[in-house]
C-alpha cells in the first residue's frame, strides 16, 4: 500500500514538451484519451465537447477505473511502459500504447484537469493544475479526494478539462471524420461517442471515415491472391502476409490529400498516416487510392516500433522494412489491376452508351492503324476524363477512324462504292466483292468495245504495253509526267501498264472466279477466302477502277 498521498514525479520540461507541443491540435490529443479508456477495458466512451457558454471538454467511458494505489504507481508515473511490467488486462485487450505518454495530451488541451474514477466501492478525484505543476520543481502533489460509494456504482473515469489553450468553436463534423481516421477498433467491442453542447452524440467508428467516398473497385486483403494471382509468391516470401487484414479501395474521383494513401493500424489505433509505400507516386492512381491495414504483429514485440505522435512506423528497423517491401509490390500490382478494371468499366460503359465495343472495332482495324489508335486511346483513358466527355472523344475518335470495313470504304472508288453498296452495307462482302467484279468488268468491256467474251481473256487483250494487232487497247499511263515535267522511263510505263492486265486478269481468276463457283461459307469457315480478302480484293478493284478510268483508248 503506498503512503496517503498521491504524488507525480517529473521535470517540469517534459510536460511542455512531451504534452503541451506535441499535442498542440485538439483531436490527436483527444485521440489519446480514448486510447486510455480503450486500455481501461471500455465498452464506450463520450466526448462532450462545449464552447457555450463556456468552454470545456469532458471525457466519460465505462472502463474498469483506477484505485488509489494504481493512480499512485500507475497513472501518475510519466513514461511507464505498461507492457514491460507485464500489467495484465482483465478484458484480454492488448495495450495500444507503451510509453507511458498519453496522459500528457491532457495539457496539450487543457490547463486544468480534473480526473474522477470509480473502482470497486471508492470513488477518487483529483485535479492536476498546470501552473502548479510547473512551480513544483519536479514533484506535483495534486488536490484529491476519495469518497465511498455504492457497490452498484459502475466505474469507469470521467476527465473534465477547463481553462482550455484554444478557446475556439468546435466544428464537431470534422472531429468526428478526423477521429474516424485514427482508429480502427471493432464496432461490437467499443463504441466512440461525441457531442457538442450536449446535443444527440455522434457515433464514430472505423467505417465512418470511409463511408462518404463513393468506391469504383475494392480489393479485400484476403483475397487477393484469388483476385491477382500473381500476388501469390509474394505473400508466400513474405513472413507475415497472413498476419494482415484490411482493405484497398479506389474511388470514381480523386481523393482529398488526407485520405490518399493506405493507413497503417495495429491492435485498433492508427500507426501509419496514409501513404504508398513506394519512393515515387507520380501516377495517376494514387490520387484514387485509400484504404486501411491492420498489422497488429508490428505493435507485439517489446521493442518500439511506433513513432511517439503515431504518424509513421520506424522503417528503418528490418521487421518494418520488411513490411515496407511487401507492401509496395501489392501497391503496384494494385494499380496495374486497376488500370485494367477502369478501362474494360470504361469500356463497358462506351458499349452502353453509344453500341461501341472497342475491342471489336480495334480487331477490325488495318494493322497499320491499330497501333496509333491504341495509343490514342491511352492518351484518353490516362486523361481522367468524366465519364460523359470520355465516352464523347471515344464516339468522335471511331467516326474518324471506324472498324476496317467502314475504313476501307471511305478510300474505295465511287464505281466499286456505287456496285457493293447495298451488301456492303449488309456486310455481305462476298456479294459486294461479286457485284464490284461484275462492275469493273462491264466498264471495262464498254470503254475498250471489246467483244471478247471470256473475261480473263478481256483483260489480256485490252490491258497491257504491247497492242495486240488489229485490236485498240486501253493505255493507262498517257498524260502522266515527273514534277519537273520530263516524261517516265520506258521501263517505268511499261511495268504500270503490264501490272494493270495481270492485275486486272489476276482479280478474275484469282478472287472472282474462287467466290463466284464455291459456297460463301465454305470459303469463310476454311479461311481459303475470307471476309477480310473480299475486302483487300475491293481496295485492289478500286485501283484497277480508278486507271480504267483514266485511261485512253488507243
Amino acid at each position: 500500500m503506498s503512503e496517503n498521498n498521491l504524488k507525480m514525479s517529473f521535470e517540469p520540461t517534459v510536460i511542455e514538451h512531451l504534452g503541451v507541443k506535441m499535442y498542440s491540435h485538439t483531436v490527436p490529443a483527444i485521440a489519446e484519451l480514448i486510447a486510455n479508456a480503450y486500455d481501461a477495458c471500455a465498452t464506450e466512451v463520450e466526448v462532450n465537447l462545449f464552447d457555450n457558454p463556456e468552454h470545456k471538454i469532458v471525457i466519460k467511458d465505462n472502463g474498469i477505473g483506477m484505485s488509489f494505489d494504481e493512480i499512485n504507481d500507475f497513472y501518475l508515473r510519466i513514461g511507464r511502459n505498461r507492457r514491460k511490467e507485464k500489467q495484465t488486462s482483465p478484458c484480454r485487450r492488448n495495450p495500444t500504447g507503451k510509453k507511458g505518454l498519453g496522459k500528457l495530451a491532457l495539457f496539450g488541451l487543457g490547463n486544468k484537469i480534473e480526473i474522477s474514477t470509480a473502482q470497486g466501492n471508492e470513488r477518487v478525484t483529483f485535479i492536476l493544475d498546470y501552473a502548479e505543476i510547473l512551480k513544483s520543481k519536479g514533484i506535483y502533489q495534486p488536490e484529491f479526494r476519495r469518497e465511498s460509494v455504492e457497490p452498484n456504482i459502475t466505474s469507469g473515469t470521467t476527465i473534465t478539462l477547463t481553462e482550455l489553450t484554444k478557446k475556439q468553436g468546435y466544428p464537431l463534423d470534422n472531429y468526428v471524420e478526423h477521429l474516424s481516421r485514427l482508429f480502427d477498433f471493432p464496432a461490437q467491442d467499443f463504441k466512440i461517442k461525441m457531442s457538442l453542447n450536449g446535443s444527440e452524440p455522434r457515433i464514430i467508428d472505423g467505417n465512418l471515415k470511409y463511408d462518404l467516398l463513393t468506391p469504383e473497385f475494392e480489393w479485400e486483403y484476403k483475397d487477393l491472391i484469388t483476385h491477382i494471382p500473381v500476388l501469390s509468391t509474394k505473400f508466400e516470401q513474405y513472413e507475415s502476409s497472413g498476419l494482415i487484414k484490411g482493405k484497398f479501395i479506389t474511388t470514381e474521383k480523386p481523393l482529398k490529400n488526407n485520405m490518399k494513401g493506405i493507413t497503417l493500424f495495429a491492435n485498433g489505433r492508427m500507426v501509419n498516416t496514409p501513404e504508398f509505400f513506394i519512393d515515387s507516386a507520380s501516377s495517376h492512381f494514387y490520387s484514387y487510392l485509400t484504404g486501411w491495414l491492420s498489422v497488429d504483429f508490428i505493435d507485439d514485440d517489446s521493442e518500439d516500433l511506433i513513432a511517439t505522435d503515431r504518424t509513421s512506423l520506424d522503417w528503418k528497423h528490418p521487421k518494418t522494412s520488411k513490411l515496407r517491401v511487401f507492401l509496395g509490390e501489392i501497391v503496384r500490382t494494385l494499380e496495374q489491376d486497376w488500370r485494367k478494371k477502369r478501362k474494360d468499366k470504361r469500356n463497358k460503359d462506351v458499349k452502353q452508351n453509344i453500341g461501341l465495343d472497342i475491342n471489336i472495332w480495334q480487331s477490325k482495324l488495318p494493322n497499320e492503324i491499330k497501333g496509333p489508335v491504341q495509343e490514342i486511346l491511352n492518351h484518353i483513358d490516362e486523361a481522367e476524363l468524366p465519364k460523359a466527355e470520355h465516352t464523347k472523344v471515344v464516339e468522335v475518335l471511331h467516326s474518324l477512324i471506324p472498324e476496317y470495313p467502314y475504313y476501307h470504304w471511305r478510300g474505295l472508288h465511287s464505281e466499286i462504292q456505287a456496285a457493293s453498296k447495298v451488301y456492303y452495307e449488309q456486310k455481305d462482302y462476298y456479294q459486294a466483292f461479286l457485284e464490284s467484279a461484275k462492275r469493273y468488268i462491264s466498264n471495262t468491256r464498254d470503254k475498250s468495245g471489246c467483244s471478247q467474251s471470256r473475261d480473263q481473256g478481256l483483260m489480256g487483250e485490252v490491258f497491257g504495253a504491247e497492242r495486240k494487232e488489229g485490236k485498240k487497247r486501253l493505255r493507262v499511263t498517257t498524260g502522266y509526267k515527273r514534277p519537273n515535267g520530263e516524261v517516265f522511263s520506258d521501263d517505268t510505263l511499261t511495268s504500270i501498264e503490264e501490272g494493270q492486265k495481270y492485275l486486272s486478269m489476276g482479280v478474275v481468276t484469282g478472287c472472282r472466279n474462287p467466290v463466284a463457283h464455291a459456297e460463301f461459307v465454305d470459303l469463310k469457315n476454311s479461311g481459303l477466302f475470307t471476309e477480310k480478302d473480299c475486302l483487300d480484293a475491293l481496295g485492289l478493284l478500286s485501283h484497277l477502277q480508278r486507271r480504267l478510268e483514266d485511261s485512253q483508248l488507243e
